[in-house]
């Protein structure tokens, strides 16, 4: 769903339940944290991929669970295909995370046109797992900088195209409420990739774009975290 956000006054209401139903509430609140703080543990401990210095998992392999700012003190020279068992992960073509950088959810990546649909590197260098947010999925995009400008808001809806819903083709600033999401620079989820975790971004350059050119948006939905479902690449 997208939609230009209202301001709509809202009225209070007050009820008394008495205390039994006080206790009750209090404890299912109490219970819901609980269980919200204990799936977040377990997704944060549940990160695990194997990575192979050679296309189509040859060579050397390596497994990751965390960061890993340079494959090089793992004894590699680079990662050209990888498999993750529990994720999502974001890579990157430079170590320290820096340079291009990728989403890597469930599943096989055999060579580089499994996670980018254009040939500016082969190969991977660096990587580290995607903060994933539990909640519901909220977005709000901004034409300009500093959230100025035409805004766009998305609540739990993939947009394969900005312009087609009548917004502009360029993103200056970003306002993530709720979810993770990713970012490419042209429509059909295509080009370069920008991470969108949730937090503030007042400026393009903060989310890793050169230049505000931003057209297509998505949720990433790993199976760990949301058991409706999750985005399924394309088959070349």
């Amino acid at each position: 769903m997208y939609s230009i956000p209202l301001s709509t006054p809202l009225q209070s209401f007050s009820m008394n339940y008495g205390s039994h139903c006080d206790k009750s509430k209090a404890a299912s609140q109490t219970d819901g944290k609980a269980a919200q703080s204990k799936k977040s543990e377990m997704g944060m401990m549940a990160y695990k991929m194997f990575v192979f210095d050679q296309e189509n998992f040859q060579g050397r392999m390596v497994e990751i669970s965390n960061e890993c700012m340079n494959v090089c003190e793992m004894g590699m020279d680079r990662v050209r295909s990888l498999r993750i068992e529990c994720g999502p992960f974001v890579g990157f073509e430079q170590m320290n995370f820096c340079g291009e950088h990728y989403i890597l959810e469930k599943g096989e990546f055999p060579r580089w046109d499994s996670w980018s649909n254009c040939q500016k590197n082969d190969y991977l260098l660096s990587f580290r797992p995607v903060r994933m947010d539990p909640e519901k999925h909220k977005i709000c995009l901004y034409e300009v900088g500093e959230f100025k400008g035409r805004k766009m808001e998305i609540m739990d809806d993939d947009v394969p195209s900005l312009f087609s819903y009548g917004f502009t083709d360029r993103v200056g600033s970003i306002m993530v409420s709720c979810g993770t999401w990713v970012g490419y620079q042209f429509p059909g989820y295509r080009g370069s990739q920008y991470l969108l975790e949730k937090g503030d971004f007042k400026h393009f350059n903060e989310f890793g774009a050169r230049h505000p050119q931003f057209q297509s948006v998505r949720r990433i939905r790993d199976m760990q975290w949301h058991q409706q479902g999750c985005y399924t690449m394309a088959s070349k």
